[in-house]
């Protein structure tokens, strides 16, 4: 039994993602998708980078593999985020290694498309599998969207799924909501948090 595990933030879920998670599924038989969660208690923490929250970045993965993946919420970071930091060093990364690989059984290896990411996870002995990057990143297709809310003209349509339109326009107050905000967001060691909860 072998489980892929595929880490990523997936705030939106794009075609480059389905086309990943599809690979993966014919590399192992459980595919363990986790869209990174940022918490204050029990809280979400979103933010112009993490618009969508995670009970609608799970509807959206379930829109197109249905209950062909599991997606789990374990790849969670809890407030204040700067003691997960430095890595390997921290007791809380540790445990974030404990939660990722909750209820894994069996051989597994994780998946990234990013050599640093890689790196990390490597020292983690989370077994990464380093992929081809995928040209479309849902960075650009969240700029799109913040631009379409604004009032240009975008394509962002072409680049998620069909189902995925639908959640993304049923959700179209959260796009609107971060459009014009700034992005409360800090990077360190080449990871993003929100700055919000970062140093509480």
């Amino acid at each position: 039994m072998i489980t892929a595990l595929y880490l990523a933030h997936l705030n939106p879920v794009t075609n480059a993602h389905v086309e990943i998670i599809s690979e993966l599924k014919k590399e192992a038989d459980i595919v363990k998708v986790m869209p990174v969660v940022f918490k204050d208690d029990y809280r979400e923490i979103n933010s112009k980078s993490f618009p969508f929250n995670f009970e609608t970045r799970k509807k959206m993965l379930m829109s197109v593999f249905e209950d062909s993946i599991q997606i789990t919420d374990d790849y969670a970071f809890f407030a204040p985020f700067k003691k997960y930091l430095p890595p390997l060093i921290r007791s809380r990364s540790w445990k974030l290694k404990k939660q990722i690989l909750r209820g894994v059984e069996g051989d597994f290896f994780s998946y990234t498309g990013d050599k640093a990411e890689g790196y990390m996870l490597k020292m983690y002995r989370l077994k990464p599998k380093l992929g081809e990057r995928k040209s479309l990143s849902a960075s650009s297709v969240k700029e799109k969207l913040f631009d379409a809310a604004l009032g240009k003209e975008t394509t962002w349509k072409e680049d998620v799924p069909e189902s995925i339109v639908k959640i993304i326009e049923e959700e179209w107050t959260t796009v609107e909501k971060f459009a014009n905000m700034e992005d409360r967001t800090t990077r360190v060691v080449g990871m993003k948090f929100p700055k919000e909860g970062y140093s509480k």
